[in-house]
């Protein structure tokens, strides 16, 4: 019976484990990036609709505005799913470089 301890392998260990953590921050930083790009462009459809001047005839209530509100909310959603605007990936791009490199693990 062999009770001898291989040292690589804890440090094949450590290194995996290390790389999940890396992952895992990466992963919240992608989805970070992608709800800002989300809230940007949202913030932004509501500056283009406050320059729609609204109807005498048709006067929206309290609920119609908050509809629109929630609507466009979706809207920009869908927006930066279907179509990459670019936003995001350049954050990405400049922020990934801290945590592969310099962020301790604090997951």
């Amino acid at each position: 019976m062999d009770l001898s301890v291989n040292p690589a392998s804890f440090l094949n260990n450590a290194a995996s484990a290390g790389k999940s953590a890396e992952s895992r921050r990466l992963a919240k930083l992608r989805a970070s990036v992608d709800e800002l790009e989300v809230t940007f462009l949202n913030e932004m459809v509501k500056a283009m609709r406050k320059n729609v001047p609204e109807s005498e005839l048709f006067k929206k209530n309290s609920a119609e505005k908050m509809f629109e509100e929630m609507q466009d909310k979706e809207l920009t959603r869908a927006m930066c799913q279907g179509q990459n605007f670019g936003l995001a990936d350049a954050m990405y791009r400049q922020m990934a470089p801290l945590i592969e490199h310099k962020m301790p693990d604090n997951s």
